[in-house]
């Protein structure tokens, strides 16, 4: 069993595609609770739907970004631990279908 030893330019690269899925998910966040705040005020149909669909759109980016985030570690033959089978990817993918 060999070890990969990385680059700092593959840390540099997974460090950026964390704060991306990072990103995507606190800006998920505030549109969830911008959706709270509009039920428990009383919104309207058409602002909380709205914001529903922002958040869900959000979440959604945030899965396919961590998806594709795998699938190029796969690619690159980055052999880690948590290295995932082309099975276990699609099954990933399909989840966020």
């Amino acid at each position: 069993m060999t070890d990969t030893v990385q680059t700092p330019d593959a840390s540099a690269g997974r460090a950026t595609e964390q704060k991306k899925i990072l990103n995507r998910l606190k800006r998920a966040q505030g549109q969830l609770a911008a959706v709270i705040a509009a039920v428990e005020g009383g919104g309207s149909c058409t602002e909380v739907v709205t914001q529903l669909a922002a958040v869900s759109s959000a979440l959604d980016r945030a899965g396919f970004t961590i998806v594709s985030s795998a699938m190029r570690q796969c690619i690159s033959g980055d052999d880690g631990e948590n290295t995932l089978t082309v099975d276990e990817l699609e099954k990933l993918f399909l989840t966020l279908a």
